[in-house]
């Protein structure tokens, strides 16, 4: 089965490590973007890099997926109570 995406690139010295930039076509190819979890297994010929769940959003993500018609809207939907009232 050939891949369906195939390219060569070089590890590069990364810190105290070394990196692999996964270049956009791969990316999309793969279904990867910032933020998704993997796992990276060393295997017989090589490594393998696997999704293992979903990404974790960040606050302005959060915020900007809320919907208050789909969520329920105000969170207490109570009348004033203590120095609220006026």
């Amino acid at each position: 089965m050939a891949p369906a995406l195939k390219v060569e690139q070089t590890i590069q010295e990364w810190g105290n490590g070394l990196g692999v930039r996964i270049t956009s076509p791969v990316a999309k190819a793969a279904h990867l973007s910032q933020g998704v979890p993997i796992s990276v297994e060393v295997v017989k010929n090589g490594v393998l890099l696997r999704v293992v769940g979903k990404p974790k959003l960040s606050l302005n993500q959060k915020l900007k997926a809320y919907d208050p018609e789909l969520h329920g809207g105000e969170i207490m939907n109570c009348s004033p109570i203590g120095k609220e009232i006026i």
